[in-house]
């Protein structure tokens, strides 16, 4: 059952008044570093649309199909990554208003888990290229 007192985090995304009428303002720093942390899972997730970008312009070598799939896999994550960005924004700096625990994440783990997957995919790839 949802609070009316307590709005959804997407409703928030776009309406940073709401979040500034719960709970009290915190110490400007960890409302900061909060941004920053923000601003770092931004270039994360430029980096990915910029490397699925890069994957289907540039490895023209392999195939097609491929090829796609790694460019689609690139753009999708970095999508996700994001929302996930701006999500975990708002659930941060609504528990920091409330003077609550921050949120817990899986995400870091996945984005970790899953680069390291492409990359082994990519190893893969190019050492098999160089062989040909």
């Amino acid at each position: 059952m949802s609070d009316p007192e307590r709005p959804s985090a997407v409703r928030l995304w776009f309406s940073p008044r709401r979040l500034r009428a719960e709970g009290r303002t915190p110490d400007y720093r960890f409302s900061l570093a909060n941004e920053r942390t923000f601003l770092a899972w931004v270039r994360t997730a430029l980096a990915l649309v910029g490397g699925g970008i890069a994957a289907d312009q540039f490895l023209t070598e392999m195939s097609r199909p491929f090829r796609t799939a790694i460019a689609a896999v690139l753009l999708a994550g970095g999508a996700v990554c994001a929302v996930r960005a701006v999500n975990h924004w708002i659930r941060c700096e609504r528990a920091m208003r409330r003077g609550e625990d921050l949120p817990e994440s899986r995400f870091p783990g996945l984005l970790a888990v899953g680069t390291a997957v492409a990359a082994a995919v990519l190893i893969v790839v190019v050492l098999v290229g160089a062989g040909r």
